[in-house]
């Protein structure tokens, strides 16, 4: 990441705000640092001229006040730069998320979840050093530097010229610095991706690794990652010591430089005490804010490294840094949208799917009529969950599909005339209700009943508590509870489309019986088209019309 990127204006509107704020406390901070200079230098030459407490009462007043506000400052500065940070951070967390749901499932797969998890919490957290820190201190250098480099050429150009000779040598030993602690800073932040990872592989799989003794193994491979992990944030400690140490050394070595100059020149008469004074406290406040970039550039590491894979997700998304994110639907199908509603039927023309440049489905010619069940057969592989991924608009599609005549423009139209629910339950934590009426703005309980009675699962209690993931339910259960959850949606949103990715899966005969007889009462009564991926018999005989999929071919 550059020092200010570009993009990070485009994607949190707040960070311009943030600048401006840091611009104009920056120029309030310099004016204090040349006022402060002036009346200290005053005061010493004018006692060192033999004025009294009460000659210099008025000039150590006004020096007291400055230094009255440059606190005042130093605290505003603070505060602005914490809640900017907040704001920010708020932003970009909030594209990042809806940046995942623009990419959609499909792109997520083709990444490690718990990487993109990392990024944007802990990732995000660690800007905060970055915005309250990094960015105010180079605001205040861009703003400071040249200003009291030019205010000391008004008072003597000579030492002027030695601060704008040795200057230049700090930014040197920064980038030379910078490059090795952005190597060791990737190195830590990719350690950091990889412990979570791996402790998240772990806990997901506890139960199996137990069963077949390899637990005590992935204990081990998470202590050596963990010491990686630790020699490497040892490493970015040493490496941050020891370039303060370098940049300390360096401005001191200037400022001496200057310092020199200066007092060989008061001694031999050719400068006056006040401006040798003025000029020699102003001289470390030249060297002061590029000191403090570099040094804050280090501590902002962290944040730097995990702001780079951010905006790598923001990129990749649909929208650009230039376009407000998407908000939820929320009200009435825009005029372009297709109008949901039961009794309009889907076709499908040419519809095909292809990955890495070869074809997985289709293409496919097909017609599911309003008011049937079609079941969705073929070996496992052959694309089945694929293609109602690509109704969703999860992956890319070639083709048409059309749903009562209007064409399916994906990204243009929304998701309320197709409601679906996959082969995870995806169930969260709280009440059986708020997961049955999960994304709905008005949860009816009444309907919430019918679509677990419809579900075949009206013998679980609708206040029932969950756990993370729907625990405290059998599998079945947890299953059934989604198929609810989607056939409350497609009545709460009047869907066209019902699609149910292998509902029966964890489901004995009898109970899947039960699931079938509902689902066949709900087209009866609403004229729904329902389009179920499934492998078992029962279900496929029990539907109106079959498509059967073969690799990259359909077999009818």
């Amino acid at each position: 990441m550059k020092p200010l990127d570009p993009r990070l204006l485009g994607y949190a509107r707040a960070a311009r705000a943030f600048l401006a704020a840091g611009a104009l406390i920056g120029l309030a901070q310099t004016a204090c640092v040349l006022a402060f200079a002036w009346f200290l230098s005053r005061v010493i030459v004018r006692a060192i001229d033999g004025q009294g407490l009460s000659q210099l009462a008025p000039t150590i007043a006004s020096l007291a006040a400055v230094v009255a506000a440059r606190a005042l400052l130093f605290w505003i500065a603070e505060v602005a730069s914490t809640r900017g940070a907040a704001r920010v951070k708020s932003q970009l967390r909030s594209r990042v998320l809806r940046a995942v749901v623009d990419l959609g499932p499909g792109w997520m797969a083709r990444r490690n979840a718990t990487s993109v998890a990392t990024i944007t919490g802990p990732g995000l957290d660690a800007l905060d050093t970055y915005f309250s820190r990094y960015l105010p201190q180079l605001i205040l250098t861009a703003i400071a530097t040249p200003v009291i480099v030019l205010v000391i050429f008004l008072q003597d150009w000579p030492s002027a010229l030695g601060v704008v000779l040795t200057l230049p040598i700090i930014p040197v030993f920064m980038i030379l610095i910078g490059w090795a602690t952005r190597a060791v800073q990737t190195k830590q932040w990719q350690l950091l991706t990889s412990l979570s990872t791996s402790f998240l592989d772990v806990v997901g799989g506890l139960a199996t690794l137990t069963l077949f003794g390899r637990a005590e193994r992935q204990a081990g491979r998470i202590r050596r990652v963990t010491e990686q992990y630790r020699v490497q944030t040892m490493t970015v400690l040493r490496v941050s010591f020891l370039s303060g140490f370098v940049l300390e050394l360096v401005s001191s070595l200037a400022v001496a430089v200057v310092a020199v100059s200066v007092g060989i020149r008061l001694i031999d008469g050719s400068l006056g005490l006040s401006v040798g004074l003025f000029v020699l406290l102003l001289a470390p406040e030249a060297f002061l804010p590029l000191r403090q970039v570099g040094a804050q550039f280090h501590a902002a590491a962290d944040g730097i490294a995990a702001a780079d894979d951010v905006f790598d997700i923001l990129d990749a998304a649909p929208t650009g840094p230039s376009q407000a994110p998407s908000t939820a639907h929320d009200g009435p199908v825009a005029a372009h949208a297709i109008d949901p509603g039961p009794t309009q039927p889907l076709v499908l023309s040419g519809f095909g799917v292809d990955y890495d440049g070869g074809p997985v489905i289709g293409p496919i010619d097909a017609e599911f009529a309003a008011g049937t069940v079609t079941a969705i057969t073929g070996p496992s592989g052959v694309g089945k969950s694929t293609l109602v991924d690509a109704l969703l608009g999860f992956v890319d599609h070639s083709g048409v599909a059309a749903l009562g005549g209007r064409v399916i423009e994906p990204g243009e139209t929304g998701l309320d005339w197709i409601s679906w629910c996959g082969q995870r339950p995806g169930l969260l934590a709280g009440s059986v209700l708020e997961n049955v009426t999960l994304g709905s703005r008005a949860p009816d309980r009444a309907r919430a009943a019918h679509a677990l009675a419809v579900a075949a699962a009206d013998e679980i209690d609708l206040d029932r508590m969950l756990g993370v993931a729907g625990a405290g339910l059998s599998g079945g259960q947890a299953q059934r509870v989604s198929i609810a959850r989607a056939v409350y949606r497609a009545g709460e949103r009047r869907s066209s489309v019902l699609a149910l990715d292998e509902p029966s899966s964890a489901l004995d005969d009898e109970t899947e019986a039960r699931l079938v007889e509902g689902l066949r009462g709900l087209v009866e009564s609403t004229g729904i088209a329902i389009l179920i991926v499934t492998h078992r018999e029962a279900v496929a005989r029990a539907a109106d019309g079959i498509l059967s999929l073969e690799p990259a071919a359909l077999a009818a």
